[in-house]
């Protein structure tokens, strides 16, 4: 019998860079595939099946997060799917905007009509299953730059950046207007089941940003900065979820986005402690373990990994500030020891029962 007390503000005193009642665990995505062997229960088909069905999926879904002791729920739902001609980003098919008439003709005003047809009842029902103490962390997913790829292509995007400066500042712009009217909706009807809100936008690979920091300041910032000023209004903290190296940007998305909190962290681009030295003292520091180390290291140097990162990041932070979790995700390819040993580590510093 699971007796946990989940309590969603511990995640939202990390988010705003406070003290915690206790040590946050948090992720940005969970694969459903590994949640079904932790529970030892499929249920992951249960989604495509009626509304009783549905309810069902969500209610084995927000078990997990309570059993394995997360204060919140993580859950979002993307906007490039609801996105016309989408699917360049993740599908690899060419873009649907190349020209100004493109953009012209594409369907922007039908956008956040198709989204909340498509997700509307999964919010619903997850806000209907959600255990009392416990809210969500997330909301529409997919940040600008992302959407950009997403109908346009990342080539295209370089070459219309040379060919048509104007076009490209106006892509930018009119994605921003689209998310920031699905944002507006979504916190009005599904807000109260939210406890921190997020979107992921990868900005950099390994060594630099994908498009210049000069691009990004003018284009990328100020539509996180209308985003994340919405969910100021509405009195939640802000999380980005950003991939790469981005160091060149992070005191611009800090100052002007006003984000409270950043998540992704990978040690061939800076160890966890990198993060924290720069920007503990600023906002809050989600993850911490390197998803390669979930996969590739034995039990036990994980969770001797995971004690030396809470120590750290605990230690500078002095207890604010900072969930753990791994830095990235936990696709269906991490072994279920991995992921359990990273809990376990967590729960076990946090002085809890192991599972």
């Amino acid at each position: 019998m699971n007796d946990f007390i989940p309590d969603y503000m511990n995640i939202v005193n990390a988010a705003k860079n406070r003290r915690t009642a206790r040590m946050p665990l948090y992720e940005h995505i969970i694969s459903e595939s590994i949640m079904e062997q932790v529970l030892n229960k499929k249920f992951a088909d249960l989604y495509n099946g009626d509304l009783e069905d549905r309810k069902e999926f969500f209610r084995n879904y927000v078990e997990f997060f309570k059993r394995m002791e997360y204060d919140t729920v993580s859950f979002e739902r993307c906007i490039g799917p609801a996105m016309p001609g989408s699917g360049a980003l993740g599908g690899h098919k060419p873009g649907v905007i190349k020209t100004r008439e493109d953009f012209e003709k594409y369907p922007w005003d039908s956008i956040p009509q198709r989204y909340f047809q498509m997700y509307d009842e999964d919010f619903r029902l997850l806000g209907e299953v959600m255990p009392e103490g416990m809210k969500a962390i997330g909301g529409p997913g997919n940040g600008v730059f992302e959407l950009m790829q997403d109908i346009v292509g990342y080539m295209d995007l370089c070459y219309i950046s040379v060919d048509d400066p104007q076009l490209y500042r106006d892509l930018f712009a009119k994605v921003g207007d689209v998310m920031y009217k699905i944002w507006n909706i979504f916190l009005q009807k599904y807000g109260e089941i939210y406890a921190v809100c997020r979107f992921g936008d990868d900005l950099g690979f390994k060594t630099n940003t994908l498009i210049s920091a000069e691009d990004i300041r003018e284009n990328v910032i100020p539509q996180y900065a209308r985003i994340v000023e919405l969910v100021h209004l509405y009195g939640k903290p802000f999380l980005l979820h950003s991939c790469g190296n981005i160091f060149s940007v992070m005191d611009d998305i800090i100052n002007i986005a006003k984000i409270d909190a950043k998540h992704s962290n990978e040690d061939q681009i800076a160890p966890f402690s990198v993060w924290v030295d720069k920007y503990g003292q600023r906002i809050g520091n989600f993850g911490g373990v390197d998803t390669d180390v979930l996969c590739r290291m034995p039990e036990a140097e994980i969770k001797e990994y995971v004690r030396e990162v809470i120590k750290y990041a605990t230690e500078k932070k002095k207890n604010a500030g900072f969930a753990l979790g791994s830095g990235n995700s936990i696709p269906d390819y991490v072994p279920v020891y991995g992921y359990l040993a990273m809990v376990e580590a967590a729960r076990e510093m946090r002085g809890e029962n192991v599972l």
